[in-house]
């Protein structure tokens, strides 16, 4: 099976260069962390578009596919758009990440909204601006949502998410499928929906299901039973209430390779998996084609980035360990200290180094005992001013960074071709205090 770069520690233009530098697009990390300052995110376009490739021709063998980025992953103006020229949509969770997909340029109708608590504010905003599906999670939102719509003469499209009831083998806090579980429908509610919208919510089409089972995935078998799971319905849904649907969402959650012990799986084994068993159910339950909508968030950006950071504080404990303290920490990636996520690092001055490994411990500048970026990682006799570079930082981290510790947040770079250009501008100080208020009965005190 052909492998795709989401299976890759590094971005697929990463090389060594004559000065023993890493090198990345065609830039230098060393001379990109003197021009642009660390901490420092850089995404590599070649990768990105590699891998929205990769899905594109994995799933060739079956006719009817929209692609949904997943924009929680990192959402931004010039990602959305490199996204949106490889023909993906997006999904969004918030009036934030819509608004951004809006602004990016993304066509409405290719724009899907999820989320497990929108607001009516958020749910206005979506039926003003003509997107393509909302994912209904619940009641409240169903109610919220026909009453918008009607009020707005419109009717609006639906997937109706559900859990099937699938343990998929990640971390608890990134497991989505299971019956325990603040998204979705239980599957015994599907019955009360559909008698609902059917007598009741006069502003909705239910196009079909939706299902999320997790993130992270290294399996097949859990995407094959999420499918059998979901097309049963469908049969029984069109026998009950001579309902048939066109539509069916998987969700996503593909894996990627965080260190080389991860062994995820090549997208175009998971595209044959899917369109295969799909194609299957469909036959098997005298189901009409139904366009299939995926939605890949981590798989799609996390190998394209990596962050750069400079080490400072070298401690060495004798006998216990040796901590390098690098100039970022858990504002910039808070998902070691989250849920332990892992990563890969080297020193990106020192690629050839003939300097003896040394077991270190990389810890960020936060005021915290876990500000701890990487466990434990040997390093080539690590010094301060030494730039470090973490792979696979592309999705989640700036997504879920920090201004703790009033700590800027860092700037992002695009890399392709030996150009560099800034996507996201550094913070200033006057960027953390741009909110804060000091009340007039203050100010004279």
């Amino acid at each position: 099976m052909k492998n795709s770069a989401n299976q890759f520690l590094k971005p697929i233009t990463t090389k060594i260069n004559e000065k023993n530098h890493l090198e990345i697009g065609g830039c230098d990390l060393v001379n990109l962390a003197h021009e642009y300052k660390t901490p420092l995110y850089i995404i590599d376009e070649a990768t990105l578009r590699s891998i929205c490739k990769d899905y594109i021709r994995a799933f060739e063998k079956y006719e009817n596919v929209q692609f949904l980025y997943a924009s929680k992953a990192l959402c931004n103006l010039a990602i959305l758009k490199i996204v949106a020229s490889e023909n993906f949509g997006c999904d969004v969770v918030s009036e934030g990440e819509l608004y951004t997909a809006l602004k990016s340029g993304m066509k409405p109708e290719k724009i899907l909204f999820n989320g497990n608590n929108k607001t009516f504010e958020e749910l206005e905003y979506a039926v003003e601006s003509n997107i393509g599906r909302f994912s209904v999670d619940n009641l409240t939102e169903l109610s919220m949502l026909n009453e918008i719509a009607q009020n707005q003469n419109k009717k609006v499209s639906i997937f109706l998410r559900i859990n099937p009831k699938i343990e998929c083998h990640t971390h608890e806090y990134i497991k989505t499928g299971q019956e325990d579980s603040k998204f979705g429908f239980n599957m015994s509610d599907i019955d009360n929906v559909i008698e609902l919208i059917k007598n009741t919510y006069k502003n909705i089409d239910i196009k079909g299901l939706h299902a999320h089972i997790g993130s992270q995935i290294f399996e097949t078998q859990v995407f094959k039973d999420e499918i059998k799971i979901l097309t049963n319905e469908y049969e029984r849904i069109k026998n009950k209430y001579d309902i048939e649907f066109s539509e069916i969402n998987l969700g996503g959650g593909f894996g990627v390779k965080y260190t080389e012990e991860d062994e995820p799986l090549s997208i175009y084994e998971i595209g044959d998996v899917i369109a295969s068993t799909l194609k299957e159910q469909i036959k098997k339950h005298s189901l009409k084609n139904l366009k299939l909508y995926l939605e890949p968030g981590r798989s799609t950006i996390c190998t394209s980035g990596v962050t750069i950071y400079t080490i400072g504080n070298i401690k060495e404990i004798p006998d216990i360990r040796t901590y390098i303290a690098v100039d970022g920490g858990m504002s910039d990636n808070i998902r070691p200290a989250l849920y332990g996520a892992k990563y890969d690092a080297v020193i990106a001055n020192k690629m050839n180094s003939k300097d003896t490994l040394k077991t270190v411990r990389v810890v960020g500048k936060l005021c915290e005992s876990g500000d701890i970026l990487i466990e434990e990682i040997k390093l080539p006799n690590p010094k301060k001013d030494d730039i470090l570079c973490v792979f696979n930082t592309g999705a989640y981290n700036y997504s879920m960074s920090s201004n703790y510790n009033r700590i800027k947040k860092p700037a992002m770079i695009l890399v392709n071709n030996s150009q560099s250009d800034i996507i996201i501008n550094r913070e200033s100080f006057e960027d953390l205090v741009r909110n804060d208020v000091i009340p007039k009965r203050l100010e004279n005190k």
